[in-house]
């Protein structure tokens, strides 16, 4: 199922003992903690890229306080995975959504992220999970058609990489931040369902549509967590207990196949073809 990262390479990744290698001779090892790092030089833009150790282990400890349980709950309520699915969580970070669920369900489970930290933390904890560092902004490391679900939680998004990835029966579930999400600590933000929609509306039809929504009062060191967890820019910095929501949307979204194209209007969804409705 994995593909060598190497441009213009990209053939099938075999398995020896401690590492993976192409048929060209391209190896990469596996960690002692069991991920496997493919992600090559030219697709990174810093030394570093992605979360830092610091953000992982914040976020890791808002998990662990259950502050994300009821977001945890409707992401498995609305992906409905059951044991014989191959779930790809792009952009997973330190591997609690996917880790939890596959626990959960037992699908067959792989995370990727650009993060080396994060994804060191989510191999050491969830092991029966598969754990890639690559950027998936520029090319996921697995053949077509792999898999039967595809997560993108509050994560980059890339089209045309999930489509090529997914079957054609497949499912995509993207969860955004709400505007509500962390208004405390950052004002509303903007509403991004109309313009994800649109970005996958060449390939995939919108199915479903929620918001889910949640209150945790925090002492000051899970409002510390959280400013650590987050990119967006702080007014001020909050040194006291508060109550803090965290809001996602969720979109499921089906593969549209070859024959099938959906374009979205102003207030109706309208499918051409010949396609039928999952």
């Amino acid at each position: 199922m994995l593909l060598c990262p190497v441009r213009d390479c990209h053939m099938a990744l075999g398995r020896e003992e401690r590492r993976l290698l192409c048929p060209r001779g391209h190896s990469f090892d596996v960690a002692r903690s069991g991920y496997i790092n493919l992600l090559q030089p030219q697709e990174r833009r810093s030394k570093h890229p992605g979360d830092s150790a610091a953000a992982v282990a914040a976020r890791r400890r808002l998990h662990d306080r259950g502050v994300t349980e009821p977001l945890l709950h409707a992401i498995a309520e609305m992906m409905v995975a059951g044991p014989r699915d191959i779930v790809l969580d792009a952009g997973c970070g330190d591997g609690f959504y996917l880790g939890t669920l596959a626990r959960q369900t037992g699908f067959d489970a792989h995370g990727v992220d650009i993060s080396t930290p994060a994804v060191d933390a989510a191999a050491r904890r969830y092991r029966g999970c598969e754990w890639i560092v690559a950027n998936a902004d520029r090319f996921l490391p697995y053949a077509d058609r792999s898999f039967s679900i595809v997560l993108s939680i509050t994560a980059r998004m890339n089209a045309g990489e999930f489509r090529r990835v997914l079957r054609d029966d497949g499912g995509l579930l993207v969860a955004l931040p709400a505007p509500e999400d962390l208004v405390e600590l950052c004002g509303a933000g903007r509403d991004r369902v109309v313009r994800t929609v649109e970005t996958f509306a060449h390939d995939f039809t919108l199915v479903d549509q929620r918001r889910v929504a949640t209150a945790a009062d925090l002492d000051a060191a899970a409002v510390h967590d959280v400013l650590l967890s987050i990119y967006r820019p702080m007014r001020a910095q909050p040194t006291e207990a508060m109550r803090v929501t965290f809001s996602l949307d969720l979109l499921l979204f089906r593969a549209v196949s070859g024959r099938c194209r959906l374009w979205i209007g102003s207030r109706s969804r309208v499918r051409s073809g010949m396609c039928r409705t999952r």
